[in-house]
């Protein structure tokens, strides 16, 4: 029996296992995720964000005397070298903030000498130099690429808080605050999806964290990954009021066009991660008098469960709570990267710390034995 008779080809690489992970695992039969052992409904209610990211690379909650050195050491790294600022004013206005977010964090690892170092501390070291200024990179390479200046980072306020405070120039108020903190958490992990499995084909090379994260961030731009929260807030601005809602729904779905938002190939009974998000967009729709765009959202959940059967994933709520925020949909994207940077440093560390090249096989499907004719002879 041949080996392609033995292995089955299963197209997405839907359900095979492709490595194994101490950082997080979704049980989807019970709609549960875990960062290190903690339930994600624990850490969004009674965490901040850099308690969580240091479970995340250091593999445990940490005490008052260490996340008091770990918030001093993020606020350390959070502005970005002026070789990166050079870059960003460089690039062409209206390039897409993605491509910046990949020149920038090129350009960080053009100039760590220890860029090449991938020992377990050297890597560390660097994944927390990278969660610290990512979201500097997000606000400040979008207001450059609007001709903008860039805010200096506020050392006095916490690391998601902190990002609204350069992106707008002002400080959030508690709301926008608490809300930004908890979609960082709940972006910051999430297995082996598309960009953090290109980090680790990437870095099963030996190559170093910095290239990894610029694969991802390629492999997170894709509108079947972190392009969805945009184009799922598109949408519900081009329904535009409540009453089109249903209609438009189900028009998509006579065309067999794709809803962005709904659905995900691990969850089957709701993103637990979308539950925990949605109390909150009520409240931001209250707050900025836009009930009208939860009314929406809400009928186009209830459409898409009775007609599909599937529920929101994290991205839809997502995009709205950015929308209410003021946050320009252009940054959806590039926010999942300010926060997907622990999960993606956490895991290239894990890949470096016990490494084999990820090398799969793929099934020849064309023709064999073709006879060669000289280039004179051919039609």
């Amino acid at each position: 029996m041949s080996d392609k008779e033995i292995i089955p080809y299963r197209p997405g690489l839907e359900g095979v296992t492709a490595g194994i992970s101490q950082i997080s695992d979704i049980i989807a039969a019970e709609n549960r995720l875990i960062y290190r052992g903690y339930d994600i409904r624990d850490l969004a209610a009674n965490c901040t964000f850099e308690e969580v990211a240091y479970l995340i690379l250091q593999g445990k909650l940490p005490n008052r005397q260490e996340l008091t050195a770990f918030e001093a050491q993020l606020r350390s790294h959070r502005e970005l070298p002026a070789e990166v600022y050079r870059v960003l004013h460089a690039m062409p206005r209206g390039a897409h903030l993605m491509a910046a977010l990949q020149v920038g964090v090129a350009t960080l690892g053009s100039i760590d000498p220890q860029a090449d170092l991938n020992t377990h501390e050297a890597n560390l070291q660097k994944a927390i130099r990278l969660t610290a200024c990512m979201p500097t990179l997000v606000a400040n390479g979008y207001r450059i690429l609007q001709g903008q200046e860039p805010t200096p980072p506020n050392p006095d306020l916490p690391h998601a808080a902190n990002f609204l405070y350069m992106l707008f120039g002002r400080e959030p108020e508690p709301l926008h605050a608490r809300v930004i903190n908890l979609t960082f958490i709940l972006y910051a992990e999430h297995g082996y999806n598309a960009s953090t499995f290109t980090a680790h084909v990437i870095a099963s090379t030996l190559a170093d964290m910095y290239s990894a994260v610029v694969g991802a961030i390629g492999a997170l731009r894709g509108p079947l990954h972190g392009g969805a929260n945009e184009a799922a807030m598109e949408s519900i601005l081009d329904i535009g009021s409540p009453d089109r809602a249903e209609a438009w729904v189900m028009e998509k779905l006579a065309k067999k066009e794709r809803i962005m938002g709904f659905g995900h190939r691990e969850y089957k009974t709701g993103d637990i991660r979308a539950v925990i998000l949605k109390e909150y967009v009520r409240q931001l729709a209250e707050q900025t008098g836009r009930l009208d765009l939860y009314q929406i959202q809400e009928t186009m959940e209830r459409v898409m469960l009775r007609e599909k059967k599937l529920h929101p994933n994290v991205d839809f709520p997502a995009a709205l709570v950015y929308y209410l925020m003021g946050i320009p949909i252009p940054l959806y994207t590039p926010i999942f990267a300010a926060a997907r940077i622990v999960g993606w440093t956490a895991h290239v560390i894990e890949q470096h710390d016990d490494n084999r090249l990820i090398r799969p096989r793929s099934d020849y499907t064309g023709p064999h034995d073709l006879p060669f004719i000289p280039i004179d002879q051919r039609t």
